[in-house]
């Protein structure tokens, strides 16, 4: 496929020079439609992207979309702040049906506002109230997103410099297999806690990704999750699981953490909650934990109605039955299959994931950008992840055919061969 990119437009004269994403894509998209985008000049694009996870039912799913045209054409509330309406209640109560029951969750939901980061902020004040303490503890190469406190517990070099002041109250401890297996998990975080002499202040909670997207899918052990686990109710620690790329069903499982057998104290969620791409999170914690005063943590748009509408859809129909989470792990198998093949042909690169999250790790690292270059050259959308972007990361939509996924596999085979 020939692609022009767009000349200089209204994109480059009066767009902030921080765009991203479209610098590796030239491309002005205009249609999007299940696993394909489309640009204004014709061409189709095979999606391995997803709204960088936003969009794990695909684009303008019709059952999605006829819920929220439906709820539109009959004036249904479009902004309540927190307000109780027709639309929120329907959304709890299936979140509460589909999800929480039959988990034997006993979480109580905050909205927080309508980002992921709105929800680590919440969670992290909420922890920092209940417990008293300023510390967290968060691990190498986390991400939580781009507000002040959530950076502060991000470990990517590169965006923790754009806050422009000191971040502080955030303690990082090594991931799992940070050390290769050389070292005993947690040695060095709980000979912390214990000595008096450490420097380390008592942490109020600590906040942890079970599979680290933007960090290069580094993929924690339920063992680690475990020992995590246990270790911070030892430690009188609230532990934090932030599942907004990694919910939703990523991993298999509604929640990634499910596979483990834990139960966070608090979970943030965004991303794929409204199923249809538009804004909505969740701070979700125990009930014990509902400390908060009324309007104590608020925000104008924490109530996005019409997300309510389609993350209902979404939940009564995908997730009432437990189809999804099969047809995810198998979808898996299918990319993890693919990835090997790649993997065997060509050296210098290795593979990790879970579900329907997987990353390529190449040893020659700029050639993670070359390869997500050519690849949107051949028609397929896919970005680069980890503190060095080494890693090719593969979010395909959960609703993603195994035709698609192998049409997919297949580009990226070419991509990777074409930039040896």
């Amino acid at each position: 496929m020939t692609i022009t990119p767009p000349a200089l437009s209204v994109f480059e004269a009066l767009e902030s020079e921080v765009r991203s994403y479209c610098r590796g894509w030239p491309a002005v998209f205009d249609r999007a439609q299940g696993s394909h985008m489309y640009d204004e000049d014709g061409h189709t694009y095979l999606d391995f992207f997803a709204g960088a996870g936003s969009l794990n039912y695909g684009h303008n799913n019709p059952v999605l979309k006829r819920a929220l045209i439906d709820y539109i054409e009959r004036d249904g509330v479009t902004h309540g702040l927190d307000m109780s309406t027709t639309a929120k209640r329907a959304f709890l109560e299936s979140f509460q049906n589909n999800i929480l029951r039959p988990r034997d969750l006993p979480y109580k939901v905050m909205f927080p506002g309508p980002t992921g980061t709105n929800a680590v902020e919440a969670a992290l004040k909420l922890a920092r109230k209940v417990k008293g303490r300023e510390s967290i503890v968060s691990f190498t190469n986390a991400f939580h997103g781009m507000s002040l406190g959530s950076l502060a517990v991000t470990g990517n070099a590169f965006k923790r410099a754009g806050a422009g002041i000191p971040l502080v109250h955030g303690t990082p401890m090594p991931f799992d297999n940070y050390f290769d297996g050389a070292v005993e998990d947690f040695l060095w975080f709980e000979r912390l806690l214990e000595d008096q002499g450490s420097g380390l202040n008592k942490p109020a909670a600590v906040i942890v990704e079970t599979v680290q997207g933007e960090g290069g899918i580094n993929v924690a052990r339920a063992e680690w999750l475990r020992a995590l686990s246990e270790l911070c109710e030892r430690q009188d620690m609230l532990l934090i699981v932030d599942d907004i790329q990694m919910g939703c069903g990523r991993t298999g499982a509604f929640f990634s953490f499910e596979e483990a057998g834990i139960t966070p104290d608090i979970v943030t969620v965004s991303k794929s909650i409204s199923g249809y791409g538009m804004p909505l999170a969740l701070t979700l914690f125990k009930p014990e934990l509902d400390i908060w005063e009324p309007g104590e943590h608020n925000g104008t748009f924490r109530g996005n109605n019409p997300a309510f509408v389609t993350a209902a859809a979404t939940l009564d129909t995908y997730w009432a039955d437990g189809q999804m989470e099969k047809q995810t792990l198998a979808r898996g198998e299918q990319v993890e299959q693919g990835l090997r093949a790649i993997c065997d042909e060509n050296s210098g690169i290795s593979h990790r994931g879970r579900g329907l999250v997987w990353g390529m790790e190449f040893e020659d690292k700029p050639r993670a950008s070359a390869v997500c270059k050519r690849a949107f050259e051949l028609g397929l959308l896919v970005e680069t992840s980890g503190p060095e972007s080494e890693v090719v990361k593969l979010l395909p939509a959960l609703t993603m055919t195994p035709e698609e996924l192998d049409e997919g596999l297949r580009i990226l085979a070419r991509a990777v061969r074409e930039t040896a």
